[in-house]
């Protein structure tokens, strides 16, 4: 029975899964349905948590829009996330940065990694 389950998620998994991890400044690109049309939007800001492994792994970005926290959280290997593209790394030392929803404005940064 667990070969089953194992074999139906390894086939619902993405060939290619970018290298992100928490703290990092991403633009997801995800699929949006209006109606009968199909468009892309991009959500850019930062990724707050990662959870879950194999196919059912999740991420959570937060940004600020208009002085308002906006959280989404897509899973990893999804369809509906076309994309999730790096704009920089971040200096971070814990794996969930809830932390980051009580801060505004320049506390609300992460460093960036220089490597």
């Amino acid at each position: 029975m667990n070969d089953i389950i194992k074999n139906i998620e390894a086939a619902q998994m993405k060939a290619e899964v970018p290298e992100f991890r928490v703290g990092d400044t991403v633009k997801v690109s995800a699929k949006v349905k209006e109606g009968n049309r199909e468009r892309i939007q991009v959500f850019e800001g930062t990724v707050i948590k990662r959870q879950g492994g194999s196919n059912r792994e999740t991420f959570t970005v937060r940004k600020n829009s208009n002085g308002v926290g906006v959280e989404k959280t897509w899973p990893l290997h999804s369809p509906i996330v076309e994309k999730v593209e790096v704009v920089r790394h971040g200096k971070v030392r814990r794996a969930k940065l809830y932390y980051l929803r009580d801060r505004v404005g320049k506390a609300a940064r992460v460093k960036e990694l220089v490597k």
